[in-house]
């Protein structure tokens, strides 16, 4: 084969063989396939596109890149999850200790926040001497043992991924949604688990900007889930405005909590229970959504959910005391109410411009080696469809010094915009495929 021939066959919109894409996958982490031919491939599959087949040998050549995870040893059906990303997305927080409480096994490798939206990594590690870093036999022991842990990726997890979304970041090539979708499915497959729900989100605060990309997103990384063997179903959310009120790693945690406690806001609630239930139903503990969200409903309002997340901060060694007690958690030195001048019907929130806010207090990284404070970041109170009246308060800024806060102020006064009559807000929980 030359890498030429499968560069033009593909700009011509032609198909792939399985054994061309695996030539090309192995041949570039190996260095054989220098950075501007596969920069040029990955060009024509931006334009061309790529049947399910095309994509399913893609993921599969990725997931043979590097080590696998076996999870096989641990009993019962693992589960997985995963969610794109999004403003105040602490969902993981919450629906990993329900199922886990409900009797499915959660053995998680998770990542890092980069730009406007959060990391559960760097969420947790907001919790004093929480660790991430478990090698391979602890992680299994710990799952078997308690049934849950929440680790980070290792570096020899499906390395091609990690050198060709480097390339496609430079080469204006990450919105390719085959691309996307073997890059995510990779990381899921490699991981072990025997299903996984995808929580894919559409909308401003999110990485796909509508409904129709995203639901093609949806449909492909489900399609070459199923076609790898494992099973895999996805919710499409609306990320039009925050998820919780949240914004911060301290803050989300502690919104995480107190939503297993039974007090969190309704919408983090809502999809954490339908998430939940979904992952319920696929590990063949209830027969249906309804059933499976009434079983992970039943470990919330008895406590056991809460307990479950206790055991994964001590497991892990964090101070299981912050579950009683938020003032072990990192603290801001700065603490700014925001409130409203104007007022009317909430049309429109720039939920992305709230996560770039959170993440210029320092709540986030623009670049991967920079410093997370976890302390900072924002509670954000309008929700849209609801009235805002004159003095009501619009926000809580968290912040490390006077100046930052009063810019956050300055900016987020920017992002809420009123209508004179009565706004419908999108359905949180748009459509399951």
């Amino acid at each position: 084969m030359r890498v030429y021939d499968l560069i033009w066959k593909k700009r011509q919109g032609q198909a792939l063989t399985a054994d061309e894409i695996r030539y090309l996958i192995n041949g570039y982490v190996r260095g054989d396939i220098p950075d501007y031919q596969m920069s040029a491939w990955c060009m024509a599959v931006f334009f061309q596109g790529m049947s399910f087949e095309e994509a399913t040998a893609l993921t599969l050549a990725m997931v043979e890149s590097g080590d696998t995870v076996d999870l096989s040893s641990i009993p019962g059906i693992k589960v997985d999850k995963h969610s794109t990303g999004g403003v105040g997305d602490k969902t993981s927080l919450v629906v990993l200790p329900l199922v886990a409480a409900a009797g499915v096994p959660v053995a998680k490798m998770s990542g890092r926040g980069l730009g406007h939206t959060g990391g559960t990594l760097d969420k947790l590690e907001s919790i004093p001497g929480f660790s991430v870093a478990v090698s391979r036999e602890r992680f299994l022991k710990q799952a078997a043992e308690i049934g849950i842990v929440l680790a980070g990726q290792t570096a020899d997890l499906v390395p091609a991924d990690k050198k060709l979304y480097a390339l496609r970041d430079l080469t204006a090539t990450i919105e390719s949604i085959p691309l996307i979708a073997g890059s995510i499915v990779s990381k899921k497959l490699a991981s072990g688990a025997d299903a996984v729900v995808l929580d894919v989100k559409y909308g401003d605060g999110a990485f796909m900007k509508n409904l129709e990309d995203a639901r093609s997103l949806a449909r492909t990384m489900v399609e070459i889930g199923n076609r790898s063997g494992r099973h895999f179903r996805a919710l499409l959310t609306s990320m039009e405005q925050p998820l919780g009120l949240a914004i911060g790693n301290s803050l989300e945690v502690m919104e995480a909590i107190e939503t297993l406690q039974g007090k969190g806001p309704a919408d983090l609630t809502e999809l954490s229970l339908k998430l939940g239930g979904m992952m319920v139903v696929m590990a063949g503990l209830a027969d249906g959504l309804e059933a499976g969200e009434a079983r992970v409903r039943q470990v919330l309002s008895s406590g056991d959910a809460l307990a479950k997340f206790a055991q994964l901060v001590e497991a892990q060694g964090g101070n299981p005391e912050v579950i009683q007690d938020f003032s072990l958690l990192p603290q801001a030195g700065v603490v700014r109410s925001v409130w409203a001048e104007t007022e009317g019907w909430v049309e429109r929130i720039d939920c992305r411009e709230l996560g770039l806010i959170a993440m210029r207090l320092g709540a986030g990284r623009n670049r991967l080696e920079d410093r997370i404070h976890p302390e900072v970041g924002l509670r954000f109170f309008p929700k849209i469809g609801t009235y805002l009246h004159r003095g009501d308060m619009i926000a809580e800024i968290y912040a490390r010094s006077e100046a930052d806060a009063a810019a956050a102020e300055e900016q987020l006064r920017t992002c809420i915009h009123l209508a004179a009559q009565p706004v419908q807000p999108e359905p949180l929980i748009k459509e399951i495929i």
